[in-house]
């Protein structure tokens, strides 16, 4: 008897002991499949029974829910991925990668016609191989001439690098440069040529009207039994006066657009803003100009060229305050990283700014026209901007030059 109720306790208990290892085994197997499945990319798997009332029950709660996020992300992932190799394809530069071998690993459209070749003649081949080993060397951006396509083209070389599968990579991208360049170049050839023809017409036609006239008055006078007027003489001086004057007038012309062709380049070193402000401000004798800061800044540049620059800003803007009776003030100091100098004028603003830095084009009835040109010129060669606006509250303009401290 002792021993049936032995054995039956063992039995229970072994029965209970199955029970609650099955219970417990079961949902470990799951979780153990579904982690697995995870780990193979498969989301869409999902376990049975998740409940919230157990501790078992919540976690196969949490696996479900990792699965739904990494699903999710997956998707995301792959659209992102879709989306970035549509745009690497139908951008118009060419884009290439390459691995710690200079093997090529990545090439879109334009690389192939920037090749020749289609993708699968040239993924797995070194750069060597492809021409463009020097694409991977030297400083970046820069332009080079390469002859690829069947022509000799201008290309900006661009490079970064990046690492996937924690193994180095190289992106490199060539934007042709020919095509703006011989668009910029057609356009500003034909600028160039009706401000040319237009400032040169302007001298010639007066020219050749009065010669022309000068030339019948002569000619009446050497005919059989006609004397001359007697202001013949006083007209043929005014005539060739007006074609000396004209004659001049283009002569400075052209040598204003010269002088605006063959800026040299600047040479750099240490210029006391302060100091050179003074001295610009100093020479200007027609209207007292007004220094509104003291501050001591330094910056890189050539000092007689911008000297010309910061004349020419206040002159102009002494010219604008002397039509209103208004005053002038000159303001620099720091702004973002950089020097900003202004020279603010009370004058009567200016209408169309936007055709202020157009070569050759004046406001002024004895302006070249060549003045803020030549000044935009030397602003950016010394790696600044210059701008010109209407003041927003009163009358008057703002030119508002930036150089780097």
């Amino acid at each position: 008897m002792r021993w049936t109720a032995a054995l039956f306790a063992v039995g229970w208990w072994l029965a209970v002991a199955g029970t609650i290892g099955e219970r417990v085994i079961r949902p470990l197997q799951t979780i153990s499949n579904l982690l697995a499945a995870l780990r193979e990319g498969d989301y869409s798997i999902r376990a049975r029974g998740a409940r919230t009332d157990e501790a078992l029950g919540l976690a196969l709660f949490e696996v479900n829910a990792l699965a739904d996020v990494l699903r999710g992300q997956r998707l995301g992932a792959l659209e992102a991925t879709a989306l970035l190799r549509r745009v690497i394809a139908e951008v118009d530069v060419a884009i290439f990668t390459f691995d710690q071998d200079q093997r090529l690993r990545l090439i879109n459209r334009a690389g192939e016609r920037f090749l020749g070749q289609a993708a699968a003649r040239t993924l797995e081949r070194t750069a060597g191989e492809l021409g463009l080993a020097p694409c991977l060397e030297g400083e970046v951006p820069r332009t080079v001439e390469l002859p690829f396509g069947g022509r000799l083209g201008r290309w900006e070389i661009r490079r970064s690098a990046f690492r996937q599968d924690g193994r180095p990579h190289q992106l490199v991208v060539l934007s042709d440069l020919s095509r703006a360049l011989r668009e910029e170049e057609r356009q500003a050839w034909q600028r160039l040529i009706r401000v040319l023809g237009h400032e040169i017409n302007n001298s010639l036609a007066p020219i050749q009207s009065i010669a022309q006239s000068l030339g019948e008055a002569l000619d009446r006078g050497k005919r059989p039994g006609t004397a001359a007027p007697a202001d013949s003489a006083e007209d043929f001086r005014r005539g060739l006066a007006v074609i000396a004057a004209r004659s001049e007038a283009l002569s400075r012309f052209m040598a204003a657009y010269s002088r605006l062709a063959r800026l040299p380049r600047p040479k750099l070193a240490p210029v006391d803003l302060a100091a050179l402000m003074r001295r610009v401000v100093g020479l200007e004798t027609r209207l007292s100009v007004r220094i509104a800061s003291e501050s001591a800044l330094w910056v890189t540049a050539d000092a007689d060229q911008l000297e010309q620059l910061l004349i020419n800003l206040v002159s102009n803007g002494v010219d604008a305050a002397l039509e209103t009776g208004g005053g002038v003030t000159v303001v620099w100091n720091l702004v973002d990283h950089a020097v900003e100098v202004r020279v603010e004028d009370e004058g009567p603003g200016v209408p169309e700014t936007a055709n202020l830095f157009v070569p050759f084009y004046t406001t002024k009835p004895q302006g070249s026209g060549i003045g803020l040109v030549l000044s935009r010129q030397i602003a950016e060669a010394h790696g600044g901007t210059l701008s010109l606006e209407n003041r927003a509250e009163g009358q008057g303009c703002i030119a508002r030059l930036t150089l780097p401290v």
